[in-house]
């Protein structure tokens, strides 16, 4: 009863494992997620935890108003997606990203950052 207890505990911790890592989540950004910065930063960068298909992931960056403050299109270099930013005024900004990893999995979030406050 015991090995039988132990194999499925092993089986479970070894599924759970492998179903955290199947998706590309957000790993970090700069500005930090929350982050207040004393001047405003001319790109926006954002690491995650797999590798992204280019041509399906996508970032937004707005201000209070909704209006759209970052270059267009982002680079996107193995796990790491860059955005060009606008020159930024003091206050907050919301970044939304929508993310295909290689996996093929899709996932999506959104953060905020403050400029100057």
């Amino acid at each position: 009863m015991r090995v039988l207890s132990f194999v499925i505990s092993a089986l479970l911790t070894v599924m759970l494992g492998a179903t955290a890592e199947a998706h590309a989540f957000l790993d970090h950004a700069v500005p930090r997620v929350g982050s207040t910065v004393p001047t405003a930063p001319r790109q926006l960068s954002l690491s995650f935890t797999q590798n992204l298909e280019p041509a399906f992931s996508s970032v937004e960056v707005s201000d209070a108003k909704g209006a759209r403050v970052d270059l267009g299109k982002p680079s996107i270099s193995a796990s790491v997606m860059r955005i060009g930013l606008k020159q930024l005024s003091p206050g907050t900004y919301r970044v939304r990203w929508h993310v295909l990893s290689v996996d093929t999995h899709t996932t999506e979030g959104s953060f905020i950052f403050n400029v100057g406050q």
